[in-house]
């Protein structure tokens, strides 16, 4: 799949999973407005080189503003100027065909609830004592859907707790007519996305200002 459709897929389905504005269409890529400590606004650039990444880092001066850089993290460091950081885990841009597939049961003890509002389905697995245990959500986007926000909490991982979120999610995006999805993903969950039948397409880079 091409890397521009997939990126264009992620940015428009994070901004609806993240309730941000949508997002803005600028030379280098688009801008999304975040608005959050730490995370005011982020440029994601599909097409990346040295001289509009260093652009960028030098007229950007504002603390919390992130450029998100489909290139490898070694080249992005190269790149940047003084005040930006790479963080040390690097990030990945990942598809797959959508399909609904029959969830695997969950352990005894534990429960799973969904809910929807404002284009976003989230499903969340509870442990007996109603803690979370592992959580996600999905936006679709037309024939596009973002899977986001994957996480399964300490003292419950290695239970299958990803797959059954992965799962539901997948089987939503498809029931509401996406054909693909998309997700980034740090180097901790690139095992179970690919063991789900998840495609790698390319780095996505993380840079902040410090």
């Amino acid at each position: 799949m091409l890397s521009s459709v997939i990126t264009e897929a992620w940015v428009h389905g994070w901004a609806v999973s993240r309730s941000t504005p949508s997002p803005v269409v600028e030379p280098w890529g688009y801008r999304i407005d975040v608005g959050l400590p730490g995370h005011v606004f982020r440029h994601v650039l599909p097409e990346p080189d040295e001289a509009s990444v260093r652009k960028l880092c030098e007229n950007v001066t504002e603390s919390g503003a992130w450029l998100k850089v489909l290139a490898e993290p070694d080249d992005v460091a190269r790149w940047i100027t003084p005040g930006w950081t790479v963080p040390d885990d690097p990030g990945f841009m990942m598809f797959t065909d959508l399909r609904a597939t029959p969830a695997p049961g969950l352990p005894p003890g534990y429960t799973a609830e969904t809910s929807h509002g404002d284009g976003v389905l989230r499903v969340r697995i509870l442990a007996a004592d109603g803690s979370l245990a592992a959580r996600g959500q999905i936006a679709p986007t037309g024939r596009t859907a973002v899977v986001d926000q994957i996480e399964t909490y300490e003292g419950h991982r290695r239970r299958g707790l990803g797959t059954a979120v992965m799962r539901r999610l997948e089987t939503a995006g498809a029931e509401a007519g996406a054909v693909t999805g998309v997700l980034s993903g740090t180097t901790e969950g690139r095992a179970l996305y690919a063991s789900l039948g998840w495609h790698y397409q390319g780095p996505l880079t993380g840079v902040v200002r410090d």
